[in-house]
């Protein structure tokens, strides 16, 4: 279920209208078999457009329109009359998307608001009749400008998780186990490495009617960076988040070592995720006496604000929620 929901990802050919052509036409009535041009103006190509939508998750929806093809605009008539405009594609995304183009990679728009309306691709224009060239010294044009081609191209819609928190940490650190306590969600748990593939979001309830978004995302590994495991397929997301949660299990052989592994792997995929603000949670922590607990405290970096916590018996858990909740505030 989870492998077959979750599209974050998705290639699509994508082609705007072509402008209808203006008309070369001249009015013929009885009484004035020379009336003059009339020909009407073409009509505008369809623009494909994009719109976010809070409930949507995935780009699943978009997995089976390999090829988006806009509608065409009407070739101009006589009397003047223009013709149709193409009808406008919308499609719907999910909060967080960014689409680029495949040849250049440049970034050509990125959705971060419901309801927010983007034209993605527009469509061509449509071409003028002949009376708009009619002259005093060239009464009768014989000639309209043809509709102007739509934009054809492979596109690439690329989905970056939106978060106030984002846990980070190598596979079984007890991030899922850590989200399905404090959220009503339900990730996938079990004891072995890269659990969870796919990010998975939570509410955290806190005081007075408030409340956070937190995301569990997919371990990381040394060389994360460089594409192993998930690689740049889960470091995307990291770049959403607001605050970032780095768990480190209480068994490790060094805390230090794991936490500057990690730091180590968001700074080369980009430095700029070092800005972010950093929270260290110490997991799987109930059997730690208060030596053992100092003993690591000593290897925690002083200027990173860090928290004892276990999911299995909820130890800490309150004080974490409040920790979030001033580093985010």
């Amino acid at each position: 279920m989870e492998k077959n929901n979750f599209v974050d990802q998705i290639r699509i050919f994508c082609r705007s209208g072509h402008g209808g052509a203006g008309s070369k036409h001249f009015a013929r009535t009885k009484f004035n078999p020379m009336a003059g041009p009339d020909g009407g103006n073409g009509g505008r190509g369809a623009h494909i457009l994009l719109k976010g939508n809070r409930n949507l998750w995935t780009l699943l929806h978009l997995r089976y329109f390999k090829n988006i093809l806009a509608e065409n605009g009407e070739g101009g008539s006589k009397n003047n009359c223009s013709g149709r405009d193409g009808k406008d594609i919308i499609i719907e995304v999910p909060l967080g998307t960014v689409v680029r183009d495949e040849v250049t990679g440049m970034t050509e728009a990125e959705i971060l608001e419901d309801g927010q309306e983007v034209i993605w691709i527009k469509g061509g224009r449509g071409g003028l009749g002949n009376a708009n060239f009619a002259t005093p010294t060239n009464q009768a044009p014989e000639y309209a400008q043809p509709g102007e081609e739509g934009i054809e191209a492979w596109k690439v819609l690329e989905l970056k998780v939106l978060a106030d928190v984002g846990l980070v940490g190598f596979p079984n650190a007890g991030k899922s186990t850590l989200l399905s306590v404090i959220t009503a969600a339900k990730p996938k748990i079990a004891n072995y490495a890269f659990t969870t593939i796919n990010p998975q979001l939570g509410i955290v309830e806190y005081r007075d009617g408030k409340s956070f978004c937190i995301a569990d995302l997919p371990g990381i590994i040394e060389g994360a960076a460089e594409g192993k495991g998930l690689g740049h397929r889960f470091l995307r997301h990291i770049e959403r988040n607001s605050v970032l949660l780095f768990m480190i299990p209480a068994d490790c052989n060094d805390h230090k070592k794991e936490f500057e592994i990690l730091v180590h792997e968001l700074e080369k995929y980009n430095p700029e995720l070092l800005h972010k603000q950093f929270v260290i949670a110490v997991s799987k922590s109930e059997m730690l006496d208060e030596e053992l607990i100092k003993a690591i405290e000593k290897e925690l970096p002083t200027n990173v604000p860090h928290i004892f916590i276990s999911s299995f018996t909820q130890k800490g858990l309150v004080g974490l929620k409040d920790l979030l909740w001033k580093t985010l505030n």
